[in-house]
């Protein structure tokens, strides 16, 4: 979803509001640089697995009830999608009470991040910006792009719709000032849709 190479996986990467994901995980296994920033990281891995559990079923009866709103491809249906959710969950549980040791899974939340100016070179943020854009508004979209813009030199968002499918209501507002700024932005079409029309990244330098 966000068109990552070789070469920007080998970067120092910021992860901001990755919830309960295996890419730092992964990433990190691998011999990569990535911290990953979520408030949920407060909470204990019992506490966390708990919260899991509660909401999966829920999760999923919501898939299947809006299943038109999905591109059933790679994932083929609501039952291998959680299959898929929970395999992820289960890597991250496996590896988050190492990783808050390590300092890859901090505690932290947009727009105010916890790391000196320009300690990143990529700053990635999936499924929270513009997609809840009835709860985030287009003041709160600017200062949380701006805050990852001071601590990496790059930043890229995923996706630029809302739930629903809908248009982002922020996103042309937030672009125009973007560049108001001097700042580059353009978007960017990716190898990975599931959310229909959710095939785009906001890629600001």
């Amino acid at each position: 979803m966000f068109n990552l190479t070789a070469v920007e996986l080998g970067s120092s990467i910021l992860g901001c509001g990755d919830g309960p994901a295996a890419f730092n995980s992964e990433l990190s296994r691998r011999g990569g640089q990535i911290v990953s920033v979520d408030p949920l990281y407060r909470f204990s891995r019992a506490e966390i697995a708990q919260r899991i559990q509660v909401t999966s079923a829920e999760v999923l009866e919501q898939t299947r009830q809006h299943q038109q709103d999905f591109v059933w491809q790679a994932i083929a249906s609501p039952t291998m999608l959680e299959e898929v959710r929970m395999g992820a969950m289960a890597e991250f549980l496996a590896d988050f009470e190492a990783g808050l040791a390590e300092g890859r899974y901090l505690d932290a939340s947009l727009p105010e991040l916890p790391f000196e100016n320009g300690q990143f070179d990529l700053a990635l943020c999936s499924h929270l910006l513009f997609l809840y854009g009835a709860q985030f508004d287009g003041n709160f979209h600017l200062a949380a792009i701006g805050e990852m813009l001071r601590v990496a030199s790059e930043v890229r968002i995923f996706p630029v719709l809302e739930l629903g499918n809908l248009p982002s209501r922020h996103l042309e507002r937030v672009m125009a000032v973007l560049k108001d700024q001097r700042r580059q932005v353009y978007l960017e079409t990716v190898g990975y849709e599931f959310q229909k029309g959710g095939n785009q990244m906001l890629v600001i330098r």
